[in-house]
């Protein structure tokens, strides 16, 4: 997919998935790996060994900025994000010009070098280069959130989607349970020092209007015709 043309201030919907649609990560240490590198690439400034910093205990205690490095100054304000075995989700504000693509290049020559390294396999970890859409429109983002944050994590509950729908409330909570995705900041669950949830969150006034909207997406199952394909998982 050719990449559209965006300027400081558009916000793009990033994604990506595993070479053959192969998985990305395989086990918890490569989903916190996801994470690390959300936080620790969005920098202007790099280091390396980033894992010392991460605290597995308290994940709102966690990728506090290392009192060493320079000051953080963040490529990108990152929306919301998932993160799926074979494919990822992020909402990315572009707030310097190039700072999109800066991120992504580190981002995906991170997660490629730390995945073939780590489990003795060699080339590519995803299928070409990282997909964009500028999102053009409020409401869009809105509903992509709800995508992103909310269809994608209940996907992977007990018994797939359908029966997630079906048990809305409960497939909700747990959920925000999920440690990689997002939706546990829009909840607030956590305050993930990854996120720049201002944009997207203050569409709604309260965690329970952004609950209840997600709830009538899934229920309605619009999400489809209201974002257009999106059928590339």
């Amino acid at each position: 997919m050719r990449k559209e043309p965006y300027t400081v201030g558009d916000f793009i919907h990033v994604y990506n998935r595993g070479n053959r649609k192969q998985p990305i990560v395989l086990d918890t240490k490569d989903q916190w790996r996801f994470l690390l590198m959300l936080r620790y690439f969005n920098d202007e400034h790099s280091s390396s060994n980033p894992l010392r910093y991460l605290l597995k205990s308290d994940f709102n205690r966690a990728f506090e900025w290392p009192p060493d490095w320079p000051a953080h100054k963040p490529l990108v304000n990152i929306v919301c994000f998932t993160l799926m075995p074979n494919h990822y989700h992020l909402i990315l504000e572009e707030i310097s010009e190039g700072g999109i693509t800066k991120f992504m290049r580190k981002f995906g020559t991170g997660m490629t070098n730390y995945f073939n390294t780590k489990h003795k396999e060699s080339g590519r970890l995803f299928q070409g280069a990282f997909k964009a859409k500028r999102i053009d429109a409020e409401n869009y983002l809105s509903y992509l959130t709800v995508y992103i944050q909310v269809k994608n994590v209940f996907e992977l509950y007990a018994g797939g989607i359908k029966k997630a729908v079906n048990n809305f409330d409960d497939a909700f909570r747990w959920a925000v349970e999920y440690p990689y995705s997002s939706l546990a900041d829009y909840a607030d669950n956590r305050n993930s020092p990854i996120v720049e949830k201002s944009v997207a969150g203050g569409m709604f006034s309260s965690v329970g209007e952004y609950r209840n909207f997600s709830k009538q997406c899934m229920l309605n199952m619009n999400l489809q015709d209201k974002l257009g394909d999106l059928a590339f998982e």
